[in-house]
């Protein structure tokens, strides 16, 4: 139990902490329990997947860090596994540095990847962006839906239907959706939603935010062909509106 006396809001933001790290090498889990109980979170540590998993299922963490190279399990198995029965934030950790293994990571819904080797300032940093983002959506997450005019959203269930109608939706396709629709009127200029959707500036690839509103908008348009909730303010950005 943290104290917030004498402390500043970030500070408070990463007071009393749980994190869970899935790690087999001994050297790497001492770097990074060092570098986050400095910055004072509470860190377990398991070297194998499975008691990993159990652990889990006992005791939500917070966070997850999560290497891809266990001895016993698959990282993206372990992932999977996990997120079968608890929504908690997953960076991967791995020395995989191949394009392929950090989008599969990334698609299958992970919230961050950190390629081996890194610096403690790094991985705190990433920890801490991951923490604030998944902190700044526990209002949503803790009522099972919420209606906004036309749209029903299901973040929990990372779900969205568009006048009764489920959309399918990419991982990103819905983090977007899921901002603009939560504050209709409000202008998102590409760079806001960059840095609310992806978790680091070199995750983004060549996915852009205008080829994601394209394909958001074609899916709403297969539902209502008339309907354009999703509109673009020249030289600004996009934003939500419909009528009541």
């Amino acid at each position: 139990m943290c104290h917030n006396h004498g402390i500043d809001a970030a500070s408070r933001i990463d007071c009393a902490v749980k994190v869970i790290l899935v790690e087999d090498e001994p050297s790497i889990a001492d770097t990074v329990i060092y570098a986050l109980e400095s910055e004072g979170y509470a860190v377990q540590w398991n070297s194998s997947g499975r008691e990993a998993i159990e652990q889990i299922r006992a005791a939500p963490p917070d966070i997850v860090i999560l290497d891809i190279g266990l001895p016993d399990l698959n990282g993206f198995d372990v992932f999977r596994e996990i997120r079968g029965f608890v929504q908690v934030p997953v960076i991967f950790l791995t020395a995989r540095s191949e394009e392929i293994d950090r989008v599969t990571g990334l698609e299958i819904g992970a919230d961050d990847y950190i390629v081996k080797p890194f610096s403690p300032r790094e991985l705190t940093a990433r920890v801490r962006a991951v923490l604030r983002r998944a902190q700044g959506n526990a209002a949503v997450d803790s009522t099972a839906t919420a209606r906004h005019g036309p749209f029903v959203i299901d973040e929990p269930g990372w779900a969205i239907s568009f006048d009764g109608r489920a959309l399918e939706l990419t991982r990103h396709e819905f983090r977007i959706l899921t901002v603009l629709v939560r504050s209709p009127g409000q202008i998102f200029s590409r760079d806001q939603l960059l840095d609310l959707v992806w978790d680091a500036p070199e995750h983004r690839l060549d996915r852009t935010i205008d080829t994601h509103i394209k394909n958001i908008r074609a899916k709403l348009r297969a539902i209502d062909s008339s309907a354009e909730p999703i509109k673009t303010k020249r030289g600004v950005g996009y934003y939500a509106s419909w009528s009541s």
